[in-house]
């Protein structure tokens, strides 16, 4: 078997076929019709498992079997297989995440939201500060310092708040960062810039969401912008949230020229 064969026959497997059934569809897309023998032959199967690797592809609507003597198999074309391969994923994929949704739902219901948790990462610090801003409904603070640490679907979702009443307001020493919300936010976003340095050499990100939510991340290694590492700690709806809420706005405000707040 070939490097890329074997890669082939593996990838099927994490599609959902055992070793057997993704060596036989294989097989078959180079022999276009084959017996048990022949699968054997170029598979490699031992030939007692090609019949039951030949129902299941048959079950999976991947293979169709002549009744003749002896049985010949030929695959569907590689188009169905796509189609039946990824619709059979998906309801994999609902089914799973329909159950866990359910389990999340039942265990917010009883947790006591006493919890500080940490994230580790770039794109997972992105993931959560996205998901903590479409949450908020009474006022948004983000402040960053460069684009390396807005995630690309950040914009979307403050625009999304702020045209449904939301307060939004985006704080950055970096003219590009403030330049990539005043470009495309319609002036539904207020974007402001400090008026005097911040008071602490702080680098990462901040999101302030209502009085309850609060994200703080910090960078591993300011001056590599595009090998640094990030690590953030967030809270919502906890008393050490509320605090740091407080804290971290009462700091931002202290640069921000109030003026420029009430436009």
């Amino acid at each position: 078997m070939t490097d890329s064969e074997h890669a082939a026959v593996e990838s099927l497997e994490r599609l959902g076929l055992s070793n057997y059934e993704a060596r036989m569809f294989v097989a078959l897309q180079k022999l276009g019709t084959g017996t048990a023998r022949e699968v054997h032959r170029v598979a490699d199967i031992p030939r007692s498992q090609v019949y039951g690797a030949a129902d299941e592809l048959e079950e999976r609507g991947l293979v169709e079997i002549q009744q003749s003597t002896p049985k010949r198999y030929r695959p569907v074309s590689l188009e169905a297989a796509r189609n039946r391969l990824e619709e059979r994923l998906e309801r994999e994929r609902k089914q799973a995440f329909d159950y866990l949704e359910t389990v999340q739902r039942e265990k917010r219901g009883e947790e006591t939201r006493d919890d500080v948790w940490t994230v580790r990462g770039r794109e997972s610090v992105d993931d959560r500060t996205v998901d903590l801003a479409g949450g908020a409904t009474d006022r948004i603070l983000f402040a960053a310092v460069d684009l390396s640490s807005v995630p690309d679907d950040l914009l979307d979702v403050l625009r999304d708040r702020a045209a449904a009443g939301v307060d939004v307001v985006v704080v950055s020493e970096n003219p590009d960062v403030r330049a990539h919300f005043e470009a495309a936010s319609a002036d539904s976003i207020l974007v402001v810039e400090p008026v005097r340095e911040t008071p602490t050499d702080f680098m990462g990100r901040v999101l302030l969401c209502d009085d309850a939510t609060v994200l703080l991340s910090v960078l591993a290694d300011a001056a590599l912008p595009d090998v640094r590492d990030e690590t953030a700690i967030w809270s919502t709806d906890t008393a050490m949230a509320a605090v740091l809420v407080q804290i971290i706005r009462g700091g931002i405000m202290s640069v921000v020229d109030p003026d420029g707040l009430d436009e």
